[in-house]
């Protein structure tokens, strides 16, 4: 059957529109190689309702510590997954059969592509998404930047983002100056940086503390690992 003329033009500028936007998105995930995206959905839903507290900051300028304790505490396969760790999605699907208590799995990487291109969810349009990014991420950047990226776009708090604000809410001083325990505080408050605050700590943030601090010195040592605590990057311009 032949279309009708407006169905046929409908579907050309649709057409048309998905080229345009593929190209725009795509320029955008080079871009983000080296500049640091202005604002992300999630920081803006946040500004709205809590207001906006974030400073990016260079490679150089985190702490070797926190950047361990994220990598213990997160995703401990991330220098040499390619984005996603299927040993944890398998089990996290044979949890969730199960208990009524969802588990994730989500690595860094993920959770990057998360954060800085989409928005919170658990639908399956959002999670196919999501798999694009991470994919497209771990495809054109290093794992530095991804590791930075998460550095300085993650939830720490209501209305933080990034290491540097935490560091400075929490602790009162720079990121660069965060020692082992305070860095580890930090990353256990991740799961749920509503609920949690690195100071003063809560019996659970003390026990995941000591869990992730315990992690820390098991993967100090690892080449891959040791790779990512010690990389000098090209100083960029903050973004404020």
């Amino acid at each position: 059957m032949t279309r009708k003329p407006w169905v046929k033009n409908l579907l050309l500028r649709l057409r048309k529109l998905i080229i345009i936007v593929f190209i725009l998105q795509l320029i955008y995930l080079i871009a983000l190689r080296w500049i640091n995206p202005p604002i992300t959905i999630t920081q803006l839903n946040n500004w709205f309702s809590y207001g906006l507290k974030r400073d990016y900051i260079d490679f150089d300028a985190m702490s070797p510590n926190i950047r361990l304790a994220v990598m213990a505490s997160e995703d401990q396969l991330f220098p040499d997954h390619n984005g996603f760790d299927i040993s944890s999605i398998k089990k996290a699907l044979a949890n969730n059969k199960k208990s009524k208590r969802i588990r994730g799995a989500s690595t860094i990487s993920q959770q990057v592509a998360k954060n800085v291109f989409l928005w919170q969810g658990r639908s399956w349009f959002r999670k196919g998404l999501e798999v694009y990014f991470t994919f497209m991420i771990e495809l054109l950047w290093s794992k530095e930047r991804i590791l930075e990226m998460y550095l300085n776009v993650s939830e720490m708090g209501t209305g933080i983002f990034g290491i540097e604000a935490a560091s400075k809410k929490y602790f009162k001083k720079s990121a660069s100056k965060l020692t082992r325990t305070e860095a580890a505080r930090i990353a256990a408050c991740l799961p749920n940086p509503k609920k949690y605050k690195a100071e003063p700590a809560s019996p659970y943030v003390s026990r995941r503390t000591s869990w992730i601090l315990t992690q820390m010195n098991n993967l100090e040592g690892d080449e891959d690992i040791e790779k990512l605590l010690e990389v000098p990057r090209p100083t960029r311009k903050k973004a404020k």
